[in-house]
């Protein structure tokens, strides 16, 4: 279980850092659009990913009791993606929709380089 709160730990940190960068190229680049969707998507992301790990963590706990045992929160996790599209149509004037999606994506993305890079490692 230390493992895994040390997996958690630096894929959080990883997304930290991404979410960093692109808050300097939203205020530092002339593709600001691009960057705000990015960092939109970005960000439901890590929340996303950050609940996906809390009920990793609870659904770990209660497997070996007794307690009737609940969902991943799939359907949460849709919600929010939902969420971050109509935010993205409601003012399309700021933000990129393709970026919105790629952003929304992320998490995934710093799971696969953090499995890769510890596994290779």
């Amino acid at each position: 279980m230390e493992e895994y709160q040390q997996m958690m730990t630096r894929q959080r940190k990883w997304m930290f850092y991404l979410l960093a960068i692109l808050v300097l190229g939203w205020g530092l680049t002339p593709w600001q659009p691009i960057f705000l969707g990015l960092l939109l998507g970005s960000t439901i992301s890590f929340y996303n990913l950050w609940l996906m790990q809390k009920k990793i963590t609870k659904f770990g706990e209660t497997s070996t009791t007794d307690k009737p045992k609940r969902g991943l929160g799939t359907l949460t996790r849709m919600a929010t993606a939902a969420l971050a599209v109509v935010i993205t149509l409601q003012f399309e004037e700021h933000f990129h929709l393709i970026s919105v999606v790629l952003g929304l994506m992320t998490a995934y993305f710093v799971i696969l380089i953090d499995y890769l890079f510890n596994r290779l490692t």
